[in-house]
């Protein structure tokens, strides 16, 4: 194999793992202002065509896919079948862990999108979504009241603050 293409694989698995956001700028995903990613993140074979708003956080494992591969079994039939569509997330978005976007959805403003769930079409604005196929379970008003309702008051504290109340909360 070339070394320079050794270095470059090596080089986007450091910034992948590392410096995640700095690598989602290398491979050309359109991003607004406090974009947060908290774990490895797969921007397809057509990352140009991702557009993340503004204040948009992204868990672990997360997967846009913007093509569809299916379109490979009938190539041999239609010699010019493609089908790529690009994904657009709002702004204050929170996607949890394991989430996959399938090619052409788009999602709203204020959204939270559970973990594990798969986006295969668009979510309006102030939305609480999950599940495979990903479905409106409440509103962004609703999961708020529940925040409200059930928090432990913590989210002021840093790492360590946090960490010592959590245990002595929990030690009860």
């Amino acid at each position: 194999m070339n070394p320079v293409k050794i270095f470059l694989a090596l080089y986007k698995k450091y910034l992948q793992t590392f410096q995640p956001i700095r690598f989602a700028k290398y491979m050309g995903v359109n991003f607004g202002a406090n974009l947060r990613i908290y774990g490895k993140i797969y921007w397809s074979t057509e990352p140009w065509i991702i557009t993340l708003g503004e204040n948009v956080h992204l868990t672990d494992n997360i997967y846009f896919v913007t093509h569809d591969g299916g379109t490979l079994l009938y190539r041999k039939h239609i010699k010019d079948l493609e089908i790529t569509k690009p994904i657009t997330i709002g702004n204050d978005v929170y996607v949890g862990i394991n989430t996959v976007f399938l090619p052409g959805v788009k999602v709203g403003n204020n959204v939270v999108i559970g973990a594990c769930s798969v986006v295969s079409r668009d979510i309006p604005d102030d939305s609480v979504v999950a599940g495979n196929p990903a479905r409106i379970i409440k509103t962004s008003e609703e999961y708020l009241k529940k925040l409200k309702r059930e928090s432990l008051h913590l989210g002021h504290l840093t790492g360590k603050e946090k960490n010592n109340a959590l245990k002595q909360y929990y030690s009860r």
